[in-house]
C-alpha cells in the first residue's frame, strides 16, 4: 500500500513473524523480510548511494494474479506491500533508480503470506480455569493461535485445530477471545473478537468424620456462587447416593456405615443456575470401638499380650495401660500387641482404639491389669546368734505371700514360705550364703530383685596347738578354717598382752616372760565379717627362765661343785659340762649338784638348764672350767752317767711344762723342763731314790705325781789294773766294791768276759792272745736291766814274749760312750 508519490504507509504496531536479509550480487544492496501477515509483506533495504528512488514489485509465483509495485523516496529504507493474496508464495524485488530512472542495483526474495483469517464460530466454557473455542478451518494454516483477554492480562495458546481451549483462565471471569491463524510464512491479523465467561470454581472440601456413622463437609465461599450441591455414597457403589443442595458452607451426612469409605462429590451454581468444577474426594467413617478386649500377662518378662474382635475399615489399633501418672502404649495392624515395660506392683487399666484415616473409635471398655508384685526391698539380714540367720524386708503392694531361698555356698538350698515380712534360718560359720526375697500374688512371681550374699563369722580355730615352747616364744600351729582370712593370736598373762596376726595357720609369739602362764587364743578374722569373738582359749605355758651359775667349786681333781639361782617352779635342773673329753651331766630340783668323774687335763664349758613340763630353758650362761694337768702314765729313769740320770715320761694331758725331782737322804736333784724328758747331774751312785713330776697347765694349775721309788747303780769299781797272769793269762784287778762285778776285755783278736767270785776283787782271764791292745771295763751288775756302759774304761797293751804274755802296759783312760 503506497501513494502516487512513493510515500510508504508505516504501520503503527505489528509482530515480527519472520525476517530474511537478500544481498544483491556485486553491489552490497540487499532486502530483508521482517514481518508478514495474510495480505501484507513489510521488509526493509539498505540505502544505495546515488539512488533517487525504490521501486518494489511483488510477484505471485505458481499462481495466476497481479503483480503489485510500489515507489519509495531515497530517504526512508523500510515499506509495506499490501493486498496481497493469503497463504501464497510472492517474489519480492527491489530496485535502487538513479534520478535519471536507471537501475543502478536490484535484490529480491521469496515471502509466503499467512492464511486468512479465521472466524470464531462459538466460545464457551466448562472448567473454571478455560474457554474453549470453535472455528472453520482455514487453507494454509498449520496451527492457530488463541488468545483471551479479561481486561488487565492476556493469555495466548497455540493449537492445532478447532476445537482449542485456552487454559489457566481465572474462575467466573468473562474473557474476550480473538484466533489467529498460523503457517510457515506468519500469522493472520486476529479475528473478530467473542466473549464468553469461565465457569464458578470448585467449592474445596473439608471433610471429617467425627464419629462412627457420620460426616462433616465444609469449604470456603465460592466467588460469585449463590449455592451449592453436595452428594455422597460408598465407594464400593453399595447403598444409595445422598445428595443435598445448600447455600450454606457446610453439610453433616448421618447414619453412615463405620469404618466404610464414601466417595463426596460438590460443586457451585451461579445466578444463572450455571453448575461450576466438580470437587471430589474420599472420606472414610470412624471405625467402631473393638470388643472382647482380652489381656494375657506374662510374669516372666513383666510384659502384656492385649487382643480383641478386629472392627471394619480400621487401619491401626492403638492400646493403652494406665497407671496413674504412668502410661504405656502399643500400636498395630493386628488384632493383638504387646505392652512391654509393665511396671511390677501396679494395676493397669487397659483400653484399645481403633484408627483409621478418619480418626480414632471410642475407647473400649477398660479392662484391669494388675501386674506381678515388685521384687522386696529393705532387705536386711542379720546374724543374731551364731547358727542362726534373720533375713527381714518391707512390704510389696499387690503382694500376698513371700518365699526367700537362701543357697550356700555348697549349693545346699532351703527356703521359707511366709505372708509376713521376716524369716529365720539355721546357718554354719565360714558359709556364704546367697539370699533372695520373692513376692507373689495371682499374676505370679515378683521379679528377681538384689540377690544379697552374707557370709556367716569365719570358724574358731579349735584344735590349734604349740609344737615349739621355749622361754620367750611359743609356736602355735592349727587347722584351716572355713571362711578365715586371716588369724590373730592372743596371749593374756595377766600383765600384757601379745597379738601376731597372719593368714597363715602358724602363729610365733615371741618376747614372752618364761616361766610363765598364758592364756592363748585364736581368733579368725575376715574382711566381710570382722573377728570372730567367740573362740574359745587355751593355757599355755612357756619353758622355765635361765638358771644363773653363781659358784663353781672344784671338790677334787675330777669333781666339781656347781650352784646356781633357782628362779623356776617345779623345776629340773641339768648341769652340763661340755668339752673335748665329752658331756658330763649332774641333775637336781634344787640349787647345785656335783659332777665327778671329770678327767684331769681338759677344759669345760660348764651351763645349767631348767626343765619342766612346758619345756627346757636356754641354757645358762657359760662358765670355763679347767681341770688340773694329767700326770704322765709312763716315767722311766735311765742313768747315763755315774752321776747322771735321764728321765723320760709320756705327754700328761694339759700339761705344759714339768717339774721332775729325784729326793734322797744325801740331797734333792731337780729339773723344770717344757719337754716330757729331763737329765739330772750330782747322782750318787747306790743311792735310793724317791722319784716325784709336778705338772704344770697353762694356767698354772698343777698336780703333783710321785712314781717308784729310784735307786742309783753301783759305783763303778776303781784303781783297776792289769796283771800278767802266767804263760797266757790276765789278771784284772780292783778296789773292793759291793755286788756283782762284770770285767769286759776288747780287743781287735777278740773281746773276753769274766765274772769274778763273789767277795772277790779280781778276776782272771786265761788264754788271752797277746800282741794286742785292750779296753778294760769293770762295772757294777745291777740286778735288773742291761750292763752298764758309763764306768771308766782303760787301755792296755799286751806283748808277747815269744808266744806267751810279755809285758803289760797301761795306756791311758777313754771316755765312756
Amino acid at each position: 500500500m503506497c501513494s502516487g508519490k512513493g510515500k510508504p504507509l508505516v504501520p503503527i504496531g505489528f509482530i515480527l513473524i519472520s525476517l530474511e536479509m537478500i544481498v544483491s550480487a556485486n553491489t552490497g544492496f540487499s532486502i530483508s523480510i521482517y514481518n508478514v501477515t495474510s495480505r501484507n509483506i513489510y521488509l526493509r533495504w539498505s540505502k544505495f548511494s546515488g539512488a533517487f528512488s525504490y521501486r518494489i514489485t511483488a510477484t505471485p509465483r505458481n499462481t495466476v494474479g497481479r503483480s503489485l509495485l510500489a515507489h519509495f523516496s531515497d530517504v526512508p529504507v523500510i515499506g509495506i506491500l499490501t493486498s496481497l493474496t493469503p497463504n501464497t508464495v510472492h517474489t519480492v524485488k527491489v530496485e535502487a533508480i538513479d534520478k535519471n530512472g536507471i537501475i543502478l542495483a536490484e535484490a529480491q526474495t521469496k515471502q509466503l503470506t499467512a492464511p486468512e483469517i479465521p472466524v470464531i464460530d462459538q466460545a464457551y466454557s466448562k472448567l473454571s480455569n478455560s474457554i474453549t473455542v470453535e472455528w472453520a478451518a482455514v487453507p494454509g494454516a498449520t496451527s492457530y493461535l488463541l488468545t483471551a483477554l479479561d481486561g488487565e492480562s492476556s493469555i495466548e495458546t497455540i493449537v492445532i485445530n478447532s476445537p482449542g481451549t485456552v487454559a489457566g483462565l481465572k474462575a467466573a471471569t468473562l474473557y474476550k477471545i480473538t484466533i489467529r491463524s498460523i503457517n510457515s510464512g506468519g500469522r493472520s491479523l486476529p479475528s473478530p473478537s467473542k466473549k464468553a465467561n469461565t465457569v464458578l470454581a470448585a467449592p474445596v472440601l473439608s471433610v471429617n468424620s467425627p464419629s462412627y456413622n457420620s460426616i462433616v463437609v465444609s469449604w470456603a465461599a465460592v466467588y460469585m456462587a449463590v449455592g451449592f450441591s453436595v452428594s455422597i455414597m460408598r465407594s464400593d457403589g453399595l447403598g444409595s447416593m445422598m445428595k443435598e443442595n445448600t447455600t450454606h458452607t457446610s453439610l453433616v451426612f448421618t447414619s453412615l456405615d463405620p469404618g466404610t469409605l464414601y466417595t463426596i462429590k460438590a460443586h457451585a451454581w451461579n445466578v444463572n443456575g450455571i453448575p461450576g468444577d466438580d470437587f471430589t474426594l474420599n472420606q472414610i467413617t470412624s471405625p467402631h470401638a473393638p470388643s472382647d478386649v482380652q489381656v494375657a500377662f506374662d510374669t516372666g518378662t513383666l510384659r502384656a499380650i492385649v487382643s480383641w474382635i478386629p472392627t471394619e475399615g480400621t487401619l491401626n489399633y492403638s492400646v493403652t495401660a494406665s497407671s496413674g501418672a504412668s502410661k504405656l502404649n502399643c500400636s498395630t495392624s493386628s488384632t493383638s500387641c504387646p505392652l512391654f515395660s509393665l511396671q511390677c506392683g501396679s494395676e493397669y487399666s487397659v483400653y484399645v482404639v481403633a484408627n483409621n484415616g478418619a480418626g480414632s473409635s471410642k475407647p473400649t471398655d477398660a479392662v484391669s491389669l494388675k501386674t506381678v508384685p515388685c521384687a522386696p526391698g529393705s532387705i536386711t539380714i542379720e546374724e543374731d546368734n551364731p547358727g542362726k540367720l534373720s533375713v527381714s524386708w518391707s512390704n510389696v503392694d499387690l503382694g500376698d505371700y513371700y518365699v526367700v531361698f537362701v543357697k550356700s555356698d555348697d549349693s545346699l538350698e532351703v527356703h521359707c514360705n511366709t505372708s509376713h515380712t521376716q524369716c529365720h534360718f539355721q546357718s554354719d560359720c565360714g558359709f556364704t550364703y546367697f539370699i533372695s526375697v520373692f513376692a507373689y500374688n495371682k499374676a505370679g512371681q515378683s521379679p528377681l530383685g538384689d540377690i544379697f550374699n552374707y557370709t556367716t563369722s569365719p570358724c574358731c580355730p579349735s584344735d590349734f596347738y604349740p609344737v615349739f615352747v621355749s622361754s620367750d616364744t611359743v609356736e602355735i600351729v592349727w587347722s584351716p578354717v572355713r571362711g578365715a582370712e586371716m588369724y590373730e593370736t592372743k596371749a593374756v598373762d595377766g600383765v600384757g598382752v601379745v597379738l601376731c596376726h597372719d593368714t597363715a595357720t602358724i602363729c610365733i609369739l615371741s618376747a614372752l616372760q618364761c616361766n610363765t602362764r598364758y592364756n592363748i587364743t585364736v581368733y579368725s578374722y575376715s574382711e566381710i565379717r570382722g573377728t570372730n569373738t567367740s573362740c574359745v582359749s587355751k593355757y599355755v605355758a612357756t619353758a622355765p627362765c635361765s638358771p644363773e651359775i653363781k659358784n663353781i667349786s672344784q671338790d677334787d681333781l675330777s669333781t666339781i661343785s656347781v650352784h646356781w639361782q633357782a628362779n623356776n617352779d617345779d623345776a629340773i635342773y641339768t648341769v652340763t659340762a661340755r668339752g673335748e673329753a665329752g658331756l658330763w651331766h649332774c641333775t637336781n630340783s634344787g640349787n647345785s649338784c656335783s659332777i665327778t668323774g671329770l678327767p684331769c687335763g681338759s677344759v669345760f664349758s660348764v651351763s645349767v638348764v631348767a626343765i619342766t613340763t612346758a619345756g627346757q630353758s636356754l641354757p645358762s650362761y657359760s662358765v670355763p672350767l679347767e681341770t688340773a694337768p694329767c700326770c704322765p702314765n709312763d716315767l722311766t729313769v735311765t742313768q747315763v752317767m755315774q752321776s747322771i740320770t735321764n728321765i723320760s715320761w709320756s705327754v700328761g694331758a694339759g700339761a705344759k711344762t714339768y717339774i721332775t725331782i729325784l729326793e734322797s737322804p744325801k740331797g734333792p736333784a731337780k729339773c723344770h723342763t717344757l719337754q716330757n724328758h729331763c737329765l739330772l747331774g750330782c747322782i750318787t751312785c747306790g743311792t735310793n731314790y724317791t722319784v716325784s713330776l709336778k705338772v704344770i697347765s697353762e694356767t698354772g694349775l698343777a698336780s703333783y705325781c710321785t712314781y717308784q721309788d729310784y735307786s742309783s747303780s753301783a759305783c763303778c769299781p776303781s784303781g783297776v789294773k792289769l796283771y800278767r797272769l802266767g804263760n797266757n793269762g790276765i789278771r784284772i784287778y780292783w778296789r773292793a766294791s759291793a755286788g756283782l762285778i762284770s770285767t769286759d776285755l776288747y780287743g781287735s783278736k777278740g773281746n773276753f768276759t769274766c765274772t769274778p767270785t763273789s767277795g772277790l776283787s779280781y778276776c782272771d782271764v786265761t788264754e788271752i792272745p797277746c800282741g794286742d791292745v785292750y779296753t778294760v771295763v769293770v762295772s757294777p751288775v745291777p740286778e735288773k736291766g742291761s750292763k752298764l756302759t758309763f764306768c771308766p774304761k782303760k787301755i792296755y797293751s799286751v806283748t808277747c814274749s815269744g808266744s806267751s804274755v810279755g809285758m803289760v802296759i797301761y795306756r791311758g783312760k777313754r771316755s765312756a760312750e
